[in-house]
């Protein structure tokens, strides 16, 4: 079968790999037909810290092609949405959805280690299906069924994370598709205003259009727009979408005293400068997660389903997956109005 495979920093190829075989008694293939590429692909697109030759892709639908006989829930010919992250299966926080505080220390990412090949690819397998897929619910369409694999749960949890109360203000601190994410779920608490923060104009108007006061921080720094914007107070409510060291202090500049700062996007930094001083005199609560995928989709769903969260056309662009390379390098580049670009591996 066909996969997108990283050669190496900033080069991405379709290879022909070995199909995919059940994982176990309890997992599942699954024929891929629509995945996506991520912002935290692009770290391994960036620099390949894990090194070349891992299969990507941890945002994928498709339908199931086997199943193992312990599996409970799918059967061959299903309609799933699979889990980008998943744990041991068997641990407590695992069978309650919860897969990334997995007591036996198996929280993963598909397509981001060697050993859990990707779902850019025409299939994959995985493992305690029962768990971490689900059977795409009726009223969802396939463009939010890929958002329900990762990233909507995970600007949702930045969201709920975020202490946000009616009438407060809010800031999102990068509107890449995490982040527009975060900023419709900020929308469900009933805040009083929401900053958005950003350096590119055609995500910025995205922001805007959804009911947010854009900050371009090419012109000044968000934290300190913030402030102007808020009488020096800073903002209730943070949520930082980004990942980067840079925009990790700017959030915690945003905050008023007394803040919350929900950081979503995604930094392995050993190193990184936390501004203790801020944090300390200003009383703020820090919160950073690795999002728990299938323990948000009791709440998603009937939001998605309902059509309280407008999803559906955060796909800018659609490309086979034999356009991996040029996909990856548009995403990366941020070029011609990209947010979001869904793949095809089996048309």
């Amino acid at each position: 079968m066909r996969a997108a495979v990283l050669d190496g920093p900033r080069a991405v190829s379709v290879h022909d790999v070995p199909d995919p075989v059940l994982p176990g008694p309890e997992g599942v293939i699954v024929t891929v037909e629509r995945t996506a590429i991520c912002g935290s692909d692009l770290h391994l697109y960036h620099d390949a810290p894990t090194g070349a030759g891992i299969r990507l892709g941890h945002e994928a639908i498709g339908t199931v092609a086997d199943a193992g006989p312990q599996v409970r829930t799918l059967k061959p010919g299903d309609r799933v949405l699979v889990s980008g992250v998943i744990g041991c299966g068997v641990c407590r926080p695992c069978l309650a959805g919860h897969p990334n505080v997995c007591l036996n220390d198996k929280a993963a990412a598909f397509g981001t280690v060697p050993d859990l090949p990707g779902g850019q690819a025409e299939a994959m397998a995985v493992p305690f299906a029962d768990l971490f897929a689900l059977p795409i619910p009726e009223g969802v369409a396939d463009e939010e069924a890929v958002l329900l694999t990762d990233i909507l749960p995970t600007g949702y949890l930045g969201a709920q994370r975020a202490d946000i109360r009616p009438g407060a203000t809010v800031v999102v601190v990068g509107l890449g598709p995490v982040g527009i994410m975060a900023l419709q779920c900020a929308s469900l608490y009933g805040p009083g205003r929401i900053l958005a923060v950003d350096m590119v104009p055609e995500r910025l108007a995205r922001a805007e259009r959804l009911g947010a006061e854009p900050i371009d921080a090419r012109t000044a720094p968000g934290s300190a727009q913030v402030l102007a914007a808020t009488g020096g107070r800073g903002a209730e409510s943070v949520i930082e979408a980004v990942g980067a060291d840079a925009s990790i202090v700017d959030a915690l500049s945003c905050a008023a005293s007394g803040g919350t700062v929900s950081i979503v996007g995604v930094n392995l930094s050993m190193g990184l400068p936390i501004p203790m001083a801020l944090v300390l005199l200003k009383s703020l609560t820090v919160r950073a997660v690795f999002a728990p995928i299938p323990g948000t989709w009791p709440d998603l769903v009937p939001l998605v389903q309902a059509g309280r969260l407008a999803v559906a056309d955060t796909f800018t662009h659609r490309m086979g997956l034999e356009e991996v390379s040029k996909a990856y390098e548009l995403f990366d580049s941020r070029a011609d109005g990209v947010l979001k670009i869904l793949l095809t591996p089996n048309p």
